[in-house]
């Protein structure tokens, strides 16, 4: 059985770190650091997570968007692998909504991002995948691409006031729910 690992958190050096590229998908070292996120991911209520969170600075995201409690209108993806990410942006809008992150427990906060997308990928076989994201999704992708590249959804917060602690985010929603 593969080992859930420790996800790194707010203030390790790895999450501020640019993570390589990943030149060979069928390398050995890959297939464990895929196979340790994948049991990592599933051990937690998250709908993404990129190697740099288990102190791996590889090039690798994997999403798995489904309704949790943290997320309860998510719609269902299966869990995919996407090595060497990159997306364009296909409009300009940008739409704010709430973000939490593995690495930074008990905040949460509202964070621009844009609403469309082009994303590219290399899939486990090797294969070039392109495709258009939207909305949540979207969101997911984008805020894993960040950790690829140092960066928190912190980092993306237009206001301090915009950063709300976990109990206080729950008080809204059940107010607005």
């Amino acid at each position: 059985m593969t080992r859930v690992c420790e996800i790194a958190q707010l203030g390790d050096p790895v999450l501020r770190q640019k993570a390589q590229i990943v030149a060979d998908v069928h390398d050995g070292e890959i297939l464990q650091i895929i196979k340790a996120m994948q049991a990592t991911l599933a051990a937690t209520p998250g709908v993404g997570i990129a190697a740099p969170q288990i102190s791996q600075s590889k090039q690798i995201i994997i999403m798995a968007s489904r309704p949790t409690p943290r997320y309860p209108s998510a719609p269902l993806m299966a869990p995919t692998v996407m090595i060497n990410p990159r997306f364009d942006v296909l409009s300009e809008i940008q739409e704010k909504d709430w973000e939490g992150c593995l690495s930074i427990p008990g905040i949460r906060a509202l964070v621009p991002r844009y609403r469309d997308i082009m994303i590219r990928y290399t899939d486990q076989q090797g294969g070039l995948v392109e495709a258009k994201l939207s909305g949540f999704v979207a969101r997911i992708f984008q805020h894993e691409v960040d950790h690829l590249e140092g960066k928190t959804y912190l980092d993306r917060v237009e206001n301090n006031a915009d950063i709300f602690a976990e109990s206080e985010f729950v008080k809204l929603i059940g107010s607005t729910g």
